[in-house]
């Protein structure tokens, strides 16, 4: 039986309107779960567990984010050489999940983009 997450645990819902304010998010699939992609390039998808995301990072800030709080950030073999973290949407800070997806936005966006979403910053 799965846990009842915490009533102010993020959720994907609150993934998505994190991921629709950025500049040039498109909705979408992959691996057969909902995801979001800038200029065709993955930058957050729900993990088929359905209880965290799957977010693009550089792997040197992934490890210092897995050590720094290991109950939120985490991988699984699949993505050891991958530069691809799991956010727990349970634990995670809603400031900390904000930065999150928008860091995993910037490493796939254009510059011309980036530019546009901090001109507006």
């Amino acid at each position: 039986m799965k846990r009842k997450p915490p009533a102010n645990s993020a959720t994907w819902e609150t993934t998505q309107e994190i991921a629709r304010a950025l500049p040039g998010a498109v909705e979408g699939t992959s691996y057969g779960t909902p995801a979001f992609h800038v200029r065709k390039k993955l930058f957050v998808r729900l993990h088929q567990s359905g209880e965290s995301i799957v977010i693009m990072i550089d792997l040197a800030e992934r490890k210092a984010l897995m050590e720094l709080d290991p109950e939120t950030c985490f991988i699984t073999e699949h993505y050891l050489n991958y530069p691809a973290m799991l956010v727990r949407l349970a634990t995670v800070r809603p400031q900390a999940l904000r930065e999150l997806i928008a860091d995993s936005w910037r490493s796939r966006a254009p510059a011309s983009l980036v530019a546009e979403y901090d001109d507006k910053c």
